[in-house]
């Protein structure tokens, strides 16, 4: 839900700063241009967070509601086997995928070289998840309406269809890109079947960058103020210092008990050593 509600904010304050722009200068995309992802190099180069912030924004109302409703629907279902922070770093790896395959195809193949284009949408993403949750249990039925109940294994294929003759459309930036997003899925749920977590890597970096604005919020909040002495005491470092320990700690505590909640959910409560039962029942105990 947190994903979904940036996405619905994102998409809001585009919306209404294009209305301003346009009752002002008579265009409303002057903001869009910095959220988009280019297929110029020499312009992700000057614009490099594009490659986040695309996935993250959406053109019109129809194009929001229909990604956010897979992601809801079928994010439900992924999170029956995997952990919250799985389906974060999934979104974010679907996202860099379908960026990539993108990017590619419109550089490498021939007959798209020198042409410009833009992407935007949560759509990569979204496609991983749908693939992942698939590939992982393909024989997970659910209810569509007026077909009934049908597994994932056919919705997935069914999606990967649309998408590969779609690629001749006026939209096959779009399509390219969820291809890049599937073939991320695939490639999750083939992993994670095999016990290895693609998404580990990229919460670690999640988490670096969300610690390093944390420890900079910090710092600034004991800089003295400019023409007053500074309040700080030795007492109050160590208090700091141990505070940092703490929470670094307690982040640590986190990701791994996430991992051990992971493994639990893919091979059962046998599969978990010692020690992971171990720190599993003293981690209960304190929450």
């Amino acid at each position: 839900m947190r994903f979904i509600y940036i996405n619905i904010a994102v998409f809001v304050i585009l919306r209404l700063v294009g209305v301003v722009s346009f009752l002002g200068t008579g265009s409303s995309n002057g903001l869009m241009q910095w959220v988009e992802l280019p297929t110029d190099l020499s312009l992700l180069l000057r614009r490099p967070w594009t490659i986040i912030t695309y996935m993250f924004s959406h053109y019109g109302l129809l194009h929001i509601l229909f990604n956010m409703l897979w992601f809801y629907w079928l994010g439900r279902i992924f999170l029956e086997f995997f952990t919250p922070r799985q389906l974060g770093g999934l979104y974010v790896l679907g996202g860099l995928g379908g960026a990539a395959l993108y990017i590619a195809a419109y550089n490498l193949l021939p007959h798209l070289s020198g042409s410009q284009a833009m992407l935007l949408g949560a759509s990569a993403s979204v496609m991983a998840i749908v693939v992942a949750v698939s590939v992982y249990r393909p024989d997970y039925q659910i209810n569509l309406l007026f077909i009934g109940g049908i597994s994932l294994k056919w919705v997935a294929i069914a999606t990967v269809f649309i998408d590969l003759i779609g690629i001749e459309s006026d939209n096959m930036g779009g399509h390219i890109a969820h291809l890049g997003g599937m073939l991320v899925g695939l490639w999750f749920g083939l992993a994670i079947k095999r016990g290895h977590d693609i998404t580990s890597w990229i919460n670690r970096c999640i988490d670096a960058f969300v610690s390093l604005f944390k420890k900079n919020s910090r710092k600034k909040a004991w800089e003295p103020i400019e023409g007053k002495a500074s309040r700080t005491k030795k007492s109050e470092k160590k208090n700091v210092k141990t505070d940092t320990t703490k929470q670094s700690s307690t982040s640590l505590n986190e990701e791994r008990l996430d991992e051990i909640l992971g493994k639990l959910k893919r091979s059962g409560y046998g599969a978990l050593s010692d020690e992971e039962k171990e720190f599993l029942f003293n981690a209960s105990r304190k929450r």
